[in-house]
């Protein structure tokens, strides 16, 4: 078995109950960090770990937490990003509703390293159910004295609260984020300046995911070097890997990163292998924003080594054989899956979720819909394949944010490694009820 760092005790009865949290060895980082440790101390432990962003990006935290400037008498703030709306992706959900009390342990220490005045945990609307777990969880720490006034004695003061979204794909990026937790609607900003200088309220922020936060508390009470012991390479520590799909076991799984993706998929203290005995055809690796790769190419590197689970390893290769890590959704897909059906799915996901603001993802996103419904519907051409290729490209690097990047990333991973299925589409329309297709993708990425 790997090591567990934030689900070790998921498993006892009572865990987000406040008194049995405590019992097994919860609030301890903050312990650690208020009595025994200064706010650059905590930093540089983090820094020392080489924990990455756990919500896709995968940016050095502790890089990021340096970047906040601290002007005197200006409030600082940190925000968790807990709208985890990226398709195929819903761990921090289960690490929310399961272990709440592991996200406001984090959110008090890394409150604490960057001066913070109050924290904000802002959850996506679809995830309504687990405020009430959040809110009586901030609650218990209040009662504790964890939150508040003067807290341990140590003069920090710190609020945190729970601000609840309207359920868009747009507020998962961290400028739109700000502006919906302002009261405005959740449109990226334009960058410089970033929130590390102006962020909410025009104060510096720091926007972190809610596994990022979490794992604050194992790196503080273990010590960075023993964090970054765990793992391979730049790819340190452990990663939650929500797993759906074509799997025998889809659910949540904390790996120590750098085990083989064959091994996740077939092994059975993860997936447990393709569901009926069928063969594996291809795997979206972080969420549905990140290239899908065939099975050849997600089992096995461009230089024939075994492909890792890990941030280095699944992009290695670039985009031509390569993938990303991303926030962990990883969907496996079976020799029954139309890529093509899979596709269109996505394509109107990205279409709806556009906020508008700039006219490549605007339009472009659209017209990738419907060129797709075109081919599904029987009346594509092979002029319609490089007509979309032409348009995720100029998506592609164009937009304010990344959901430009998002919607045309799957695209070009679709038609660059299964093109024959976009041209059977189109040269034989007649056989298009003969496409197998056992789970719609909506199935495949919800839990």
């Amino acid at each position: 078995m790997g090591k567990k760092l934030l689900l070790a005790n998921d498993h006892v009865p009572g865990i987000k109950n406040y008194e049995v949290y405590r019992a097994n060895g919860g609030y301890k980082s903050v312990e650690k960090a208020i009595k025994t440790m200064s706010p650059d101390a905590v930093v540089e432990e983090v820094k020392k770990s080489g924990l990455r962003g756990r919500g896709g990006a995968g940016f050095p935290t502790g890089m990021k937490w340096s970047f906040l400037a601290k002007p005197e008498g200006v409030a600082r703030y940190i925000v968790c990003n807990a709208d985890e709306s990226e398709p195929g992706t819903f761990k921090d959900r289960y690490l929310m509703s399961r272990i709440p009390h592991i996200l406001i342990e984090g959110m008090i220490t890394s409150g604490f390293a960057l001066g913070a005045t109050a924290g904000y945990i802002y959850i996506r609307g679809e995830y309504f159910y687990i405020v009430s777990i959040l809110e009586k969880a901030i609650e218990e720490a209040y009662q504790n004295g964890w939150l508040g006034k003067n807290i341990l004695g140590s003069g920090f003061d710190y609020d945190l609260y729970v601000q609840v979204g309207a359920g868009a794909y747009i507020c998962g990026e961290e400028t739109a984020l700000l502006e919906s937790l302002e009261g405005k609607r959740g449109n990226p900003r334009i960058k410089p300046p970033f929130p590390a200088i102006a962020g909410l309220y025009g104060c510096p922020t720091v926007v972190n995911n809610v596994e990022t936060i979490a794992a604050v508390v194992p790196i503080i009470n273990e010590g960075g070097e023993a964090y970054a012991a765990v793992g391979i390479g730049k790819s340190a520590g452990t990663k939650l890997i929500s797993a759906s799909g074509h799997i025998n076991k889809p659910g949540v799984y904390e790996i120590e990163m750098g085990i083989t993706v064959e091994d996740f998929i077939y092994s059975d203290e993860y997936c447990g292998g393709i569901i009926n005995g069928r063969k594996l055809k291809a795997v979206v690796a972080g969420g549905s924003s990140v290239p899908i790769l065939p099975a050849d190419k997600i089992l096995t590197t461009p230089a024939g080594e075994k492909r890792l689970m890990s941030y280095e390893s699944l992009s290695e290769g670039g985009f031509a054989s390569g993938t990303m890590l991303g926030s962990g959704g990883f969907i496996v897909m079976d020799e029954t899956t139309s890529i093509v059906q899979n596709l269109h799915t996505f394509a109107r996901f990205y279409h709806h979720e556009s906020c508008g603001q700039c006219s490549p993802c605007r339009e472009g996103t659209g017209w990738m819909e419907k060129i797709l419904h075109k081919i599904l519907d029987g009346h594509g051409t092979m002029a319609d394949i490089e007509l979309l290729w032409e348009i995720q490209a100029k998506i592609e690097g164009n937009t304010i944010c990344p959901l430009g990047d998002a919607a045309a990333w799957p695209v070009a991973s679709a038609i660059r490694h299964f093109r024959s299925e976009f041209e059977e589409f189109v040269q034989n329309p007649t056989n298009l009820k003969k496409v197998r297709h056992y789970e719609s993708v909506n199935q495949l990425v919800s839990a």
